[in-house]
């Protein structure tokens, strides 16, 4: 298995960046000095993991986001005093680290602000070897493995609602995550139709 954790990103000296693709984006869980739209090459966004924890289970996982390789990835960049930054290390790896499927990384991602500055920012790639890679999914089997999803931190498919959501918000979309939300939306749409426009639609 892949090194998973950098020694050095809890002693190094000065400000931390870390870049939020998914959860991290509406819910990041730490104190920060600075939020900025930001752009990482080289990875892009994928519904790549099986749950077993926050979203799922092992006998009925979910799916959640990783970075995978190729292509680019639009997300937030958050920059962490150096006073917090042992703190937020900590807490970051005790969040996404239950089950060592991510791979902790420096990646340089370019801040969208008015500076256009690059910078090195701390990210979680997905483990291709990890049993937990669950590699590219057709949207069907996406789209069967959240409706199926609960686990710790609640439903899989809020996660995905709350990500999108996350997305718009910045301006952006993604286009396979949209097509998912969409079906999630006709999927609760439907629970609550009337029976008779339920026979009608059969």
């Amino acid at each position: 298995m892949s090194e998973i954790t950098l020694p050095s990103v809890t002693t190094a000296k000065g400000d931390l960046w870390v870049f939020g693709y998914g959860s991290l984006m509406w819910r990041p869980g730490f104190e920060f000095e600075e939020r900025v739209p930001a752009r990482l090459v080289g990875e892009h966004r994928a519904l790549c993991v099986y749950s077993f924890v926050h979203r799922g289970t092992p006998e009925k996982p979910g799916l959640v986001l990783g970075l995978d390789r190729g292509g680019a990835c639009r997300g937030i960049a958050f920059r962490v005093a150096e006073k917090n930054r042992a703190d937020v290390v900590a807490y970051l790896r005790a969040r996404e680290q239950v089950t060592s499927v991510y791979r902790e990384v420096m990646r340089s991602v370019w801040l969208e602000n008015d500076a256009r500055q690059r910078v090195s920012a701390l990210a979680y790639v997905v483990d291709r070897g990890h049993v937990q890679y669950a590699g590219r999914l057709s949207l069907a089997d996406q789209h069967r493995h959240v409706i199926q999803g609960h686990g710790q931190s609640g439903a899989n498919r809020d996660y995905v609602t709350a990500t999108v959501k996350a997305i718009e918000a910045e301006g952006f979309r993604d286009t396979q995550l949209h097509q998912l939300a969409t079906m999630l939306h006709g999927d609760a749409h439907s629970l609550h139709a009337p029976a008779s426009e339920d026979r009608e639609n059969r």
